[in-house]
């Protein structure tokens, strides 16, 4: 039996590819895939090259990047981060999955996957299975809204309405703040209302920071989350947040920071600036020892199942896997109707 997986030759080379089968091992189970959801940022970075990883080494003991020693080991394979499927085969030794289970997990873009059975979790009962490509891209959300330690009654901007910035509109919404969402793209923008956001702004026609002074009797936001992965836009969030508020840059920002300007409202204002990623030890500031990946995303799909959150609404194509370099290529050039784009393989 042929296998299929997604493989990147280089830069914007992308292509589905045939391999052979991964043989089962104690402990497995072998999943059959039916959606995988494509990442608009950091499976972008890899698309189009700028990905830290391609040009430099990660050292896993001290976590630094340093120079790479050899070249990009292209292709790249079964990258990807949101796969659903069905349990086809498990280990003798595996009681807890059974064939013909439904499980979402992480396990790249591949028609079939050989994977550790504690690491692909069982659909809760009744949800439909695309809905479970969004649970890492909920988990990032969550992470960042965690990372901003919201209250309350608190203004939060959330700059940035991809799938991710609207996922954390709606989670921030649910925690009480009232969220001024932040945008280029009047769909996203329609969407972010929707979530609950209390105000939206165009950022190609209006400034957010001044939005927000406005809102909130010329304070600021309380709290300014910071998605899209511009510059411009964390510099705007910094601008935006009141006198020793917080950012937290939830991006994946790529090469130097062009249109970031440390010496303005940052070193004025004393603006605490914390990164959140929802990967490593511990994902944000403030969580360590109560929140790791596996309670983000398990609870970021408790909220999907019990209705609290519903990301349905967010994906925009579903596509053969077959076609996976023209969704790539959708997404590549900025399409404003693109939002979650997802690869069916069965």
């Amino acid at each position: 039996m042929v296998n299929w997986v997604v493989s990147l030759a280089g830069p914007r080379r992308i292509s589905l590819e045939p391999c052979p089968p991964d043989p089962l091992g104690p402990g497995q189970v072998r999943v059959r895939t039916c959606y995988s959801g494509i990442s608009a940022g950091t499976e972008l970075t890899l698309y189009r090259g700028s990905n830290p990883r391609l040009s430099k080494d990660w050292d896993d003991v001290t976590r630094m990047f340093v120079p790479r020693q050899t070249t990009v080991p292209y292709p790249l394979v079964g990258f990807g981060y949101e796969e659903v499927g069905e349990v086809v085969e498990v280990a003798p030794e595996v009681t807890d999955r059974q064939p013909g289970q439904l499980v979402w997990g992480i396990w790249g873009h591949r028609a079939e996957a050989v994977v550790p059975a504690d690491l692909v979790h069982p659909l809760p009962a009744g949800l439909d299975p695309l809905a479970a490509v969004f649970a890492r891209p909920g988990a990032i959300a969550l992470t960042a809204v965690l990372a901003g330690d919201l209250h309350l009654g608190d203004w939060v901007g959330v700059f940035g309405q991809g799938v991710i910035g609207l996922l954390a509109t709606r989670l921030a919404t649910l925690s009480g703040a009232r969220v001024v969402a932040v945008d280029r793209v009047a769909g996203r923008l329609a969407h972010a209302r929707r979530f609950g956001a209390r105000l939206v702004v165009d950022a190609a026609t209006e400034s957010a920071a001044d939005v927000l002074r406005r809102a909130t009797g010329g304070s600021g936001a309380d709290v300014c989350l910071e998605l899209s992965g511009a510059y411009p836009a964390l510099h705007e969030a910094i601008r935006a947040t009141t006198h020793a508020g917080r950012v937290v840059a939830a991006g994946f920002y790529q090469g130097q920071a062009d249109g970031l300007g440390l010496g303005e409202e940052f070193h004025h204002n004393r603006i605490q600036l914390v990164a959140a990623q929802v990967s490593g030890p511990t994902p944000a500031p403030g969580m360590a020892g109560r929140w790791t990946g596996a309670r983000v995303a398990h609870t970021f799909m408790d909220l999907v199942a019990e209705g609290s959150v519903d990301p349905l609404p967010l994906v925009s194509h579903v596509v053969d896997a077959s076609a996976v370099a023209d969704a790539l290529a959708l997404l590549d050039r900025g399409d404003a109707a693109a939002l979650q784009v997802v690869l069916r393989f069965c």
